[in-house]
């Protein structure tokens, strides 16, 4: 299906939700909509809540375009709805979507692809009291939720007695606790947009640790793209990259998070379905250097859309 085929259909752009990264999506939401409407579609913006439905029956929702961070909208209970529902929507579906929040399941499947990822030890919250003082990773590790997005819950660990605390905050989140071997080199990002992996950005906070502060306020991060690295190790984080976007599953568009280690090898972190597209979001300033303007970057993610029309069709023939 063409631009102008959509052109002729009421574009719902799902945002807000109700994850803790309700105030992000509505940012992206907005950002969104502003860039629907200057490419000539017909858009409506719904805040996801328990009515959703309703929504959608109501303003006649006929293709969804979600914007919505975390649980309840990247995980694939929105896109499971959506499914039911008859109505075609962006991103990947609802497997990949469920994969891809849970960083522990994700990275269970990195394993079985050979994709490399740091490794890790999971923990349960009921158990962290008992087993605080048990974890076989060497100081320093990462402590985080299972799921949660925008480093909710993260903590880097580098004291014994700082164990119990960022295991505690982590559990405030998620049942279960990813612990994860950190890693000392570059943090990186690489977008996926229809299987073709976007320029590298090498994210470099002021702080050293890219938390929510320093990934949602202006000047507390610097952003360098292309990421200096040399270009074997480029081009190896560009392939594990489309690996890990395919072997979860994933279509339409995604970020991949890696870090590298002191060498400059990359190791997958994880995936992120719905990247964000606020005015300090990664995906929109890879698409940019690779010269794709965020309204053209809006308009493709679309297309995803129409495709799981025609593939629908198909189906149903």
């Amino acid at each position: 299906m063409k631009e102008s085929s959509l052109k002729k259909k009421k574009i719902g752009v799902l945002m807000g939700g109700l994850s803790r990264e309700r105030e992000i999506s509505l940012k992206t939401g907005r950002a969104i909509i502003k860039a629907l409407l200057d490419k000539g579609y017909q858009v409506c913006g719904i805040d996801v809540g328990y009515d959703l439905a309703e929504k959608l029956l109501q303003e006649r929702i006929e293709v969804a375009f979600i914007a919505l961070h975390g649980r309840y909208g990247e995980d694939g209970t929105i896109q499971g709805m959506l499914e039911l529902m008859r109505i075609p929507y962006t991103g990947s579906g609802v497997l990949a979507s469920a994969l891809a929040l849970h960083k522990i399941m994700a990275k269970k499947i990195f394993l079985y692809e050979k994709i490399p990822t740091p490794p890790f030890e999971v923990l349960h919250r009921e158990e962290i009291e008992k087993k605080a003082h048990q974890i076989s990773i060497p100081l320093p590790f990462v402590v985080k939720p299972s799921r949660e997005g925008s480093t909710l819950g993260v903590s880097i660990v580098r004291k014994a007695e700082e164990i119990l605390p960022a295991l505690k905050e982590a559990g405030k989140y998620d049942e279960e606790i990813l612990v994860e071997v950190f890693m000392k080199g570059k943090e990186i990002t690489v977008g996926v947009l229809h299987n073709i992996p976007l320029p590298i950005i090498e994210i470099a906070p002021k702080s050293g640790f890219y938390d929510y502060h320093s990934k949602y306020t202006k000047g507390e991060t610097e952003y360098i793209i292309p990421a200096p690295l040399n270009r074997e190790k480029y081009l190896f984080a560009q392939e594990v990259s489309l690996r890990a976007f395919r072997a979860l599953g994933c279509s339409d568009c995604a970020r991949v998070d890696l870090m590298t280690d002191e060498e400059g090898n990359p190791y997958v972190i994880d995936v992120n379905t719905m990247p964000g597209m606020t005015e300090t979001s990664l995906l929109p300033k890879a698409a940019a250097y690779a010269g794709i303007p965020f309204e053209d970057l809006v308009e493709k993610i679309l297309l995803g859309a129409s495709l799981k029309i025609e593939n629908e069709k198909k189906i149903l023939k």
